[in-house]
């Protein structure tokens, strides 16, 4: 009896992740110079790499326009897989060195402003002792912005504030510590010696980034104290904008308990001590469970939660 199956017979060499490896990071890089530069290619290798994978397909995967390189409906379906492709690579690459006694390798973290402030000073000395070598990637931000590169591997996992929706199906999200808040602004603020949050109803207002309104999580927070929603003149994207513009002007903010122990804020920022306890989102690790950690990844965590702070109950209760 005949097969069925038809047996595939490649008229080219199989794709290489050398191949996929210039795709991903032409999108990543944004464009071919830049891509070319962080591989440690000329150009002209690059492209002809592109151009190879391309007739290899039998498909376009970028249009080259005035823009740069742009994916094609077909690239964007290649770099999907791609880049889990390229990022498994790397990781299993940097597991097997770790495991056997090395310390070369790649991290790349995901972490919102209160493991920034409150936990990194503590664990980045103990990392770099353990693995001097290992190339530890930070990025500042929130988990929806993030999602993508924790789905495609690219980040190894994310700590910060639990987003308002939780993670879809594919990414496991743990609970690691609650939190609390407080109000933040420039050192000799005039309204520093304020011990209620009714007092401080006329200031001006900064904020962080959240994955919602920010200015409506600040005014829910006035409201559950019977009071009118506060004046919001300023939203920052980053700690730095943050602490520039508190440090600047006599705008307030709400922020996670950790700043009032940040050595770089200390000097020019000061917490106004309210009575009012204010809960924060609850602190979170998001990750992709089927894809195991590096043990320098592993490691990193490890520290992020041995210098978790304490649990601290909430005191006060609304005007």
């Amino acid at each position: 009896m005949p097969s069925l199956i038809t047996p595939w017979h490649p008229q080219v060499d199989p794709m290489k992740i050398e191949q996929l490896t210039g795709m991903v990071a032409i999108v990543e890089q944004g464009s071919l110079r830049a891509a070319a530069r962080h591989l440690g290619l000329d150009q002209p290798a690059l492209t002809k790499s592109i151009r190879a994978l391309e007739r290899e397909l039998g498909v376009v995967l970028f249009e080259r326009d005035p823009r740069g390189m742009v994916l094609t409906a077909s690239g964007r379906l290649l770099y999907q897989r791609a880049s889990l492709v390229v990022n498994e690579v790397r990781r299993a690459r940097d597991e097997l060195l770790q495991s056997t006694g090395g310390e070369e390798g790649t991290l790349t973290a995901g972490l919102s402003i209160m493991p920034h402030v409150g936990l990194l000073p503590h664990v980045l000395p103990a990392f770099q002792r353990r693995y001097p070598r290992v190339k530890l990637k930070l990025i500042e931000g929130l988990f929806p912005d993030l999602e993508g590169r924790l789905r495609n591997g690219a980040l190894d996992f994310f700590i910060g504030a639990s987003p308002r929706q939780p993670p879809a199906p594919g990414l496991l999200s743990t609970p690691l510590f609650e939190n609390t808040r407080v109000v933040v602004g420039r050192k000799g603020h005039p309204l520093a010696g304020a011990a209620a949050l009714a007092a401080l109803q006329e200031a001006e207002w900064a904020t962080p980034s959240l994955d919602y309104n920010a200015e409506e999580d600040l005014s829910a927070v006035f409201a559950s104290r019977g009071l009118a929603p506060p004046s919001v003149m300023l939203q920052a994207a980053s700690a730095l904008s943050l602490m520039v513009a508190l440090a600047s002007t006599d705008l307030l903010a709400l922020l996670p308990r950790q700043w009032s122990d940040f050595a770089l804020a200390r000097e020019a920022l000061q917490v106004i001590p309210i009575a009012d306890s204010i809960p924060a989102p609850t602190i979170v690790m998001i990750r992709r469970p089927d894809l195991p950690l590096t043990p320098a990844a592993e490691f990193f965590s490890d520290l992020l939660l041995r210098f978790a702070p304490a649990p601290q109950p909430l005191r006060g209760q609304p005007e």
